[in-house]
């Protein structure tokens, strides 16, 4: 599977065929560091100065990394696959494999922190329900009002919680129809190619 720059990724990454292997290096490990602990304005001007290169052309530069790196790993593109992406690029094959080496040392690490960075979402645990008539009030002798009252049992983070909900019978079977259409869709080729590669 191959990673599509957008435009702007490819202008962020511009910068490299003209800095050297040290600034490449130093590109890289700004990155990482972006991605272990957020930016750094300071550490790019530091670069900057460093490297006698421009903050902004530092700042583009590690964007772009962060970018390609991220969406590499997120998708864990095999060695050939984002040597592919890269090539598209143009670069020299000494960057190109200067890039591969950064992406191969670094994707489980990155892996490891989009996955602390992604949202803890609860997970089903048990559900309970119960179904409601009202056949008669004060102002109507004869009605039937049906409800579907559901004791949804959740964890999450290792608590237990519950959420109530209730609805009326044709709004749970319009919610079953639409699930299933889902489910459906899971079964598709292209569901499946990303599910895959999600992995």
């Amino acid at each position: 599977m191959l990673l599509v720059l957008s435009a702007e990724h490819r202008a962020h990454l511009g910068c490299l065929p003209q800095a050297g292997g040290a600034v490449v290096g130093e590109l890289g490990r700004l990155a990482m560091e972006q991605l272990r602990r957020g930016t750094a304005p300071r550490a790019c001007e530091a670069a900057a100065r460093k490297l006698s290169i421009g903050v902004d052309t530092i700042q583009h530069g590690v964007e772009g990394l962060v970018y390609l790196l991220t969406e590499s790993s997120k998708l864990m593109i095999s060695e050939v696959d984002f040597q592919d992406s890269i090539h598209v690029l143009g670069f020299s094959d000494e960057l190109n494999k200067s890039l591969i080496q950064l992406y191969l040392d670094n994707r489980k690490e990155i892996r490891s922190i989009l996955g602390e960075l992604a949202p803890r979402l609860p997970s089903y645990h048990s559900l309970e329900w119960r179904l409601d008539v009202q056949l008669a009030s004060r102002s109507l002798r004869q009605q039937i009002k049906p409800a579907v009252t559901m004791k949804l049992h959740l964890n999450q983070n290792e608590d237990p919680t519950a959420q109530v909900l209730q609805t009326d019978p044709a709004t749970l079977l319009h919610l079953i129809q639409q699930l299933e259409q889902a489910m459906g869709e899971m079964k598709m080729n292209h569901c499946r190619r990303i599910v895959r590669n999600m992995k």
